[in-house]
């Protein structure tokens, strides 16, 4: 490697690092330009461009990396997963056994080919893989993490719960929180804050975990909130403390602190043990009355909400948002029905386009509380797997799941239409597998037509 393409290769990697994606592509490209047979330089110039959500480029990248260097299992490993998540499974398969033979004893290896398995619902491959991943490393954090989704989705939550508990998600959370992290021990009148993780959807469904902290002792509960959340979680049973995130903590605040998803292994939640007092969320009732006022006389016809995307820069939204509003076209067909969009960001300026317009409240909706008012004034929810499909099932709202056939969240279990999460209120619609949304769609309306007759 010329000293030119070194520095460069390493001002790339280092830019990769910071995040700074243009400079890492622009460093990258220079040190390929000066020495086109460097793997390397090809291979982190495809993480960029994956990264920057190139994927086509990102492909072609790490191609000319393995035209260079053909025996690399951790570029195969890489392609292999790119090739995944853009469903493209046998190709996806072909990278990642490759990876595998020509390291085999590599647990990263291993769980990525394990991933590969559970999304194409081959469970006994995948839970081979992860463990032999597990095997090479027992401190490998996503072979441990992996294995714990399958074995969740699967029901089996003794074991599921306890590896979930090693992921690293709220590192960052810990160390600006100044009290021990709760490990199960008894409560016994001591505060305890829940923290944030991951999307608001996760917070909606594992706030209703205050509730049984104080009935397992804790004197107080609050929880902490990211902005969309803070005044609906406010109405949630069990919560006597709001905390936005941008809130200063000091060691006396609070006693304890639990990341939100630790709750059901430390409160001991098996599949026939969810704790699902619904509704646990309450909205403001003089924002159920405002927002009333804003969506105006029903004229007697059933309210139906729609959410068809969620938020795009979800690793696996691509496959559970609908390609556009048009996909549920056959809703606008149901007679007696009224059409309303909940759809916020991403795909909210389909709601007055062809094929039909909704009824849109939601350019002037501030957060979620707002939502949950508009929610409580309807009588179905029809969503993709994002935050208000939680936030209707929180509420004791009707709501119909659309649910991918690929790479399922874990939370959904396995082969079936109701949620021990949202008993009663949530009906899950699963796209067949090798179909299409419209199958998932049709089967909906079917059972709607049904119910209006009824």
């Amino acid at each position: 490697m010329s000293a030119a393409a070194e520095s460069l290769f390493a001002q790339g990697t280092r830019a990769f690092a910071d995040g700074d994606l243009a400079a890492a592509e622009a460093a990258l490209r220079e040190a390929i330009a000066l020495q086109p047979t460097l793997a390397e330089a090809h291979a982190n110039l495809a993480l960029t461009l994956e990264r920057r959500g190139r994927a086509d480029e990102a492909e072609a990248a790490y191609r000319e990396a393995l035209a260079q260097a053909p025996q690399a299992a951790p570029i195969w490993n890489l392609l292999g997963t790119l090739l995944l998540t853009r469903r493209r499974r046998l190709d996806a398969e072909v990278a990642l056994t490759r990876a595998v033979s020509l390291d085999p004893d590599s647990p990263a290896g291993w769980t990525h080919l394990g991933l590969l398995y559970a999304a194409t619902g081959l469970d006994r491959l995948a839970e081979g893989c992860h463990r032999r991943a597990l095997e090479l490393d027992a401190g490998h954090v996503d072979a441990a993490l992996n294995l714990a989704t399958l074995l969740l989705r699967q029901g089996r939550w003794d074991e599921g719960w306890t590896l979930f508990d090693g992921r690293r998600w709220s590192g960052a959370l810990a160390a600006r929180l100044p009290m021990p992290r709760w490990a199960g021990e008894p409560l016994a009148g001591r505060s305890l804050l829940i923290g944030t993780e991951a999307g608001l959807g996760d917070m909606i469904q594992f706030v209703r975990y205050a509730a049984i902290a104080k009935a397992a002792g804790a004197g107080r509960v609050g929880v902490l909130a990211y902005a969309p959340l803070v005044r609906l979680l406010a109405g949630a049973d069990g919560v006597d403390e709001v905390v936005p995130l941008s809130a200063d903590i000091t060691a006396g605040d609070w006693d304890l602190w639990v990341p939100p998803m630790s709750l059901p292994r430390h409160l001991g939640t098996r599949v026939d043990t969810v704790p699902a007092m619904l509704p646990y969320l309450r909205p403001d009732p003089a924002l159920v009355v405002h927002w009333r006022g804003v969506l105006g006389d029903a004229g007697g016809r059933r309210r139906i909400g729609l959410v068809w995307r969620g938020n795009p820069r979800f690793e696996t939204d691509a496959w559970r948002s609908l390609p556009s509003l048009a996909e549920l076209a056959p809703l606008a067909t149901l007679p007696g029905v009224q059409l309303v969009s909940l759809q916020k960001g991403a795909g909210e300026d389909e709601a007055a386009a062809p094929p039909f317009a909704l009824l849109d409240p939601m350019p002037a909706v501030a957060d979620l509380a707002d939502t949950a008012a508009i929610i409580e004034n309807l009588d179905l929810v029809v969503s993709v797997d994002t935050a208000v499909a939680h936030l209707a099932g929180a509420l004791g709202t009707p709501c119909a799941l659309l649910l991918p056939d690929f790479n399922v969240d874990w939370r959904w279990l396995e082969g079936r239409a109701d949620t021990p999460w949202y008993p009663g209120v949530m009906r899950l619609f699963r796209r067949p597998a090798a179909g299409r949304w419209a199958d998932a769609v049709a089967e909906l309306q079917a059972e709607l037509e049904a119910a209006l007759a009824a």
